[in-house]
C-alpha cells in the first residue's frame, strides 16, 4: 500500500469515526476463515458492520477524529483488530457474546458508546445489557400507559358493579 493508498484510507476512516459514536474494536486474531465470515453474518443480522483494519491506520484516524475522546481507545490497539461501527449501542456486544457460545473469541478491546470509552473484555457484560434507544422509548411508554390502564379498569370495575346493583 502507497502513501496515497494510506491517506485515502485515514480519510475514509475519519469519516466513519466521525459519523458513529457508538464503535466497538474487537480481536478476532486466531479465528479461522471460515469461523470469521460466520461471525460477520452474526453482525450482519444484527445490524453491525465489521471492518479488520491495520491498527497504524485506524491510531491515526483516531487521531485526526473530531471527538477528541476516541483517542481514548488507541491503548486497545494491538494485534488484529476488527472494528464495528452500529447504530444500535448494545448490538455489538450482544452480537460477540452470541457468537462466543461456540468459540472463544473474538474478544472485546474497546468500545465507545455514547460518549465514553469502556476498555477490555470485562466490560462486554455492561454493554450487552445496555438498553438501546427503542427499548428506552418502549419503557417509558409502558411506564405513561401503566396509570392510564389502571384508571380504565377501575372505571370498568365501576360500571360493572353500577350494571350488576340496577
Amino acid at each position: 500500500m502507497n502513501k496515497e493508498e494510506k491517506t485515502k484510507v485515514i480519510d475514509q476512516l475519519v469519516e466513519r469515526l466521525n459519523a458513529n459514536n457508538k464503535i466497538y474494536l474487537a480481536d478476532c486474531s486466531s479465528l479461522t476463515v471460515e469461523k470469521v465470515n460466520a461471525f460477520r453474518k452474526v453482525c450482519f443480522e444484527k445490524k453491525v458492520s465489521v471492518t479488520v483494519v491495520k491498527n497504524t491506520l485506524l491510531k491515526k484516524a483516531l487521531e485526526r477524529a473530531a471527538d477528541s475522546k476516541l483517542v481514548g481507545l488507541i491503548p486497545a490497539l494491538k494485534g488484529e483488530t476488527a472494528l464495528m461501527f452500529t447504530d444500535t449501542a448494545n448490538a455489538p456486544a450482544k452480537a460477540i457474546k452470541e457468537f462466543r457460545k461456540k468459540a472463544t473469541k473474538p474478544a472485546l478491546k474497546a468500545a465507545y458508546v455514547e460518549e465514553n470509552v469502556y476498555m477490555g473484555d470485562d466490560q462486554l457484560d455492561l454493554l450487552a445489557s445496555m438498553k438501546s434507544k427503542n427499548e428506552m422509548i418502549g419503557d417509558i411508554i409502558m411506564l405513561l400507559q401503566s396509570p392510564i390502564q389502571r384508571v380504565i379498569g377501575g372505571l370498568e370495575k365501576k360500571a360493572g358493579e353500577s350494571e350488576a346493583a340496577a
